[in-house]
């Protein structure tokens, strides 16, 4: 209108006298479209609003998905909404009176972002849909229902981001990456950019690139995205993206390494403790688009087989398994190795089920060594159900097949298993002569694992039959043993084996002291965490700190029941019965 432009204007000089007139405040608002650097007349618009940045009366205020403004800018990154935020902004849209659970769970799925929420309520009141329906809407088309009547879609914005001169001069691997970003829950890890990404020579680059123009972040150590973003550029058909194929790939062949505590290859494990979430969800979906390869399924027994070394917990796949016909090849493998992660978290019951039907598929295929197996997992899990006769005989029985075999590691294995059954059966003279045999095997093939856990076991057997300083050795020896195969899970035990016998000494510090070390073994394993809890709460029932001890067994009745660990849950709930006893009768408030 006054005739000033980049055409015929150098800089401000006709314009200073009225900006330098009053105090005014200037909005550049979506100013990623003029301030792009690979943008026309780039050079010459970034300088006139850097030039306009150094007025002293003005105020600038510059919003945009890019992070390149003038440097004397403050820069405020915007979060998302709050959820009390959120759901204001909806329902100021959506104008129907309530304001039901299942519209926080859809805000929740959309990482409260402003657009989405706005466009969904849009989309809701115009469309005159009931809570119901909006629901059932997004669970079968989730962010594809983010478009309203006057063209204005997510779609569209991420689109317009995408056609944008700073993101296509990234080259065609940008939108690769970005699919492979939004494929995972997690996004990736920023140290396997080499790892995943070798033959895409500017990868570091084209992810700092990436973050300026606000497609994705940096979270934690991963490079991720708002989750209405994923669910646009995540690949429809993750078959159709090499990129995509070849992570698989990467993933699946790190995850063949054999795991074993003292094995060279174990310290290479620990990574699934940060990316589990993103290898089931990797799973999830190609176990459901490649059910036919075999090398599908052995990718999720080595998950597995991971998991219950580095961070014992539930998983979703197990519908999964349970699916595949009983003559899949793959079936009776995936069925042991999901009865190994229920019986870790402590759900005996699952455990037993699924290893029930193990063994008659093994029986079928007549594997008499995965017969085997899966009766000394089954007396394992017999144990944990109280039903110590039945797992004796199973011990035994499998026992008997591994010296038939002549496979003196498995048969020490087993002894370890009959002598917990039989010491559970308060037979301590029976289970400390099996134990013992266990020891002397381990010894003989050097298998430090199954020597450590013999050690504590005999610990346990000692301390029952009084024989303290004696219990005390073999727990030390055990825990030396766990110390130097860097096992957290055999550390944890160790140590509250030893809490309990001190205590039961009365020797307090002592046990205090272990107390507090089991603490720091527990890391991400839910049912450790569990199990020190319970720990803490009978330390502080005894002592009389009931406050604590009550605290600390609702904690452990919370993450047992998650667990679906139900013998640990009846065992908490009561401790917990007799601390609020006891409570009342000393009259201290609950």
């Amino acid at each position: 209108m006054i005739g000033a432009g980049i055409k015929n204007l150098k800089d401000l000089a006709p314009l200073r006298p009225f900006l330098s007139s009053k105090e005014m405040l200037i909005v550049l608002d979506n100013a990623e479209s003029v301030l792009d650097p690979q943008g026309t007349s780039n050079q010459e618009i970034h300088a006139l609003v850097e030039e306009l940045s150094q007025f002293q009366n003005v105020c600038l205020c510059i919003t945009s998905r890019i992070s390149i403004i003038p440097p004397d800018c403050e820069t405020l990154d915007i979060p998302t909404l709050p959820m009390e935020a959120a759901r204001d902004t909806f329902h100021r849209i959506y104008k129907n009176g309530e304001r039901p659970d299942c519209v926080d769970d859809i805000l929740k799925q959309l990482d409260f972002h402003p657009l989405s929420i706005t466009l969904l309520a849009t989309v809701a009141h115009h469309n005159k849909w009931d809570t119901g329906r909006l629901a059932q809407e997004w669970g079968q088309h989730r962010t594809g229902i983010l478009r309203t009547e006057h063209n204005k879609s997510l779609a569209a914005t991420i689109e317009l981001s995408l056609a944008s001169p700073m993101f296509q001069e990234l080259g065609p691997d940008a939108r690769d990456l970005l699919g492979v970003v939004a494929f995972f829950p997690q996004g990736v890890d920023e140290k396997n950019f080499d790892w995943l990404f070798p033959t895409i020579s500017n990868r570091k680059r084209v992810f700092d690139k990436l973050c300026i123009l606000s497609l994705i972040y940096r979270s934690n150590g991963f490079v991720t995205m708002l989750t209405p973003l994923r669910d646009h550029l995540s690949p429809k058909d993750p078959n159709s993206s090499p990129l995509l194929c070849a992570t698989k790939e990467r993933y699946f062949s790190r995850l063949s390494v054999y795991v074993y505590p003292g094995r060279p290859s174990f310290e290479k494990t620990r990574w699934i403790t940060l990316e589990d979430v993103n290898v089931e969800h990797l799973l999830d979906v190609f176990t459901t688009i490649d059910a036919n390869s075999t090398r599908v399924w052995d990718a999720c027994c080595d998950f597995m087989e991971h998991l219950l070394w580095r961070k014992n917990r539930p998983i979703m796949l197990g519908p999964k398994f349970e699916g595949l016909p009983d003559d899949h090849p793959s079936k009776p493998r995936c069925l042991y190795h999901f009865s190994r992660v229920f019986l870790s978290v402590g759900n005996t019951v699952e455990a037993k089920h699924v290893l029930l039907h193990t063994l008659k598929l093994w029986r079928e295929r007549g594997d008499d060594f995965r017969v085997a197996q899966t009766l000394a997992e089954l007396a394992e899990t017999n144990r944990g159900l109280g039903h110590f006769t039945e797992g004796i005989q199973q011990a035994r029985d499998s026992l008997e097949i591994y010296e038939r075999f002549n496979h003196t590691v498995e048969q020490a294995g087993a002894l370890c298993r009959l002598a917990r059954l039989l010491y559970g059966d308060q037979q301590l003279d029976a289970a400390e002569e099996a134990v013992s045999r266990a020891i002397d095997l381990s010894s003989d093939k050097d298998d430090q694992l199954k020597l450590c856990i013999s050690h504590r076991v005999l610990g346990n057997i000692l301390r029952s039959k009084g024989e303290t300083e004696r219990a005390i050795g073999h727990f030390e020896t055990a825990l030396g043993i766990a110390s130097s195969l860097n096992w957290s899970n055999e550390q944890f035990w160790n140590h509250h084996c030893l809490a309990e016998l001190f205590h039961d000494r009365g020797r307090l510090d002592e046990a205090r002291a272990h107390i507090e070390r089991t603490r720091s073994y527990v890391f991400d394993d839910m049912y450790n965490l569990g199990s020190a809890m319970r720990l803490q709460a009978c330390f502080w029932h005894k002592q009389g700190r009931f406050e604590g001890a009550r605290l600390e067994a609702i904690g452990a009745v919370d993450v047992f029941e998650k667990l679906g660990a139900a013998n640990d849950v009846e065992d908490c709930r009561k401790l917990l019965r007799q601390i609020e006893e006891e409570m009342e009768g000393h009259g201290v408030p609950q």
